[in-house]
């Protein structure tokens, strides 16, 4: 789950890392009493969506005065923000966040990580701070250093020493920015976050260290556990049918191809996915129904893969264990009644209740194709399409 600036700047002021004072608007009066609140005489006014690259599109300006405020409150507030992360559809700004302007000196960059390479929590920093770090890591990747924390020691000092000499800090700097990075760390495993994005973090002419932007994105799986974190969610941010799939225990994310995918068990969708590139088309979701679906669910599910457009197709590959197989062909047929399914549907089912499950399809008087393994699943797919077509 991600959050916004503004959110991730709280979250770290619980851990006493230093952030540029700020507060949030949602609306231009509301961003005009916010930089009268800050005092001035220089603010800049952001816009809050979960995407990053916002300063290149437009969506962050430094002003001078409270008739600017109100100009690029304005100007934002409202304004659909493209950037490289949103794709050329963008998203529409709802919120602002007024901060305090800084006197920069220095921009650098960090981020803290869940390095799945090496199971650990990883650092990586790089004196290349600011609004270009995907190009410092494409053309001089020298410039980005990494260092990971072993989980049995957890963050020691020399940890942040380390990262301090590596962006060049010095005298004071280093207290301050190990007072930084110690309370990011604690942030980031105490909020079981799976990144946490500074970029830039700034040193200023007056020798400060501080997060002058921040990106936290959480391990959804734990967020049982974090209340506080789940209270700031932001539908509007999300994807509708994502949004309507999680109300229902269904793990479902967009994807850009043509057949929608519906399997149980999460390495299962990921086999299923790739066989399907493999067989020359392209998943158009990944969504996994879980060991305990109930027809509803799956119905649910497949009213979930027609609201994507371009979903040309549709493979449902079972393997029942918990799950029962006659339960997805009923939610499956109910669902292709129902929606009046037109779009061709293949279904491969194997494991508990197989026989009745195949039973249900085939008297369902549906044009349902069924297939004997996920090879031939994944090729009886492609090629409905590709005469459908």
């Amino acid at each position: 789950m991600n959050i916004h600036e503004y959110q991730a700047k709280e979250v770290l002021k619980e851990f006493g890392v230093p952030v540029a004072r700020g507060l949030p608007a949602f609306s231009v009066d509301e961003a005009v009493a916010a930089a009268e609140k800050l005092g001035g005489p220089v603010w800049v006014v952001k816009a809050q969506i979960h995407a990053g690259g916002r300063g290149k599109g437009g969506g962050v300006k430094v002003v001078k005065s409270i008739d600017e405020v109100r100009q690029e409150a304005s100007r934002i507030l409202g304004m659909t923000l493209i950037t490289h992360q949103t794709g050329p559809e963008g998203k529409l700004v709802k919120r602002l966040y007024v901060e305090d302007g800084s006197a920069i000196d220095r921009e650098l960059y960090l981020s803290c990580l869940v390095d799945r390479a090496t199971s650990r929590v990883a650092f990586i920093a790089s004196t290349e701070g600011g609004m270009d770090i995907e190009e410092v890591a494409a053309k001089t990747p020298e410039k980005i250093v990494t260092l990971t924390i072993d989980p049995a020691t957890g963050f020691q000092p020399f940890h942040a020493r380390r990262i301090a000499f590596a962006l060049k800090l010095q005298g004071d700097q280093v207290k301050k920015f190990t007072k930084l990075i110690s309370g990011l760390y604690k942030a980031f495993v105490g909020k079981d976050a799976s990144l946490v994005e500074i970029n830039p973090l700034v040193v200023t002419k007056d020798g400060d260290v501080l997060c002058l932007d921040a990106k936290m994105n959480f391990d959804s799986n734990a967020l049982y556990r974090h209340a506080d974190i789940l209270a700031l969610r932001d539908l509007d941010e999300e994807d509708p049918a994502e949004v309507e799939a999680s109300n229902y225990d269904l793990n479902y994310i967009k994807l850009d191809g043509s057949i929608g995918c519906m399997v149980n068990g999460a390495g299962l969708a990921m086999a299923t996915m790739d066989i399907i590139k493999l067989y020359g088309s392209a998943p158009a979701n990944f969504l996994d129904v879980g060991g305990g679906a109930t027809k509803e669910k799956v119905t649910e599910a497949f009213k979930i893969i027609l609201t994507d457009p371009n979903v040309e197709g549709i493979l449902v590959n079972i393997f029942g264990g918990i799950m029962r197989c006659d339960i997805i062909a009923e939610g499956v047929v109910a669902a292709a009644r129902e929606l009046h399914l037109k779009v061709p549907l293949v279904v491969r089912l194997e494991g508990t209740n197989v026989e009745k499950g195949k039973a249900i399809l085939n008297e369902s008087g549906l044009a349902i194709i069924a297939a004997d393994d996920l090879a031939d699943a994944a090729e009886k797919v492609v090629k409905a399409v590709k005469e459908a077509a």
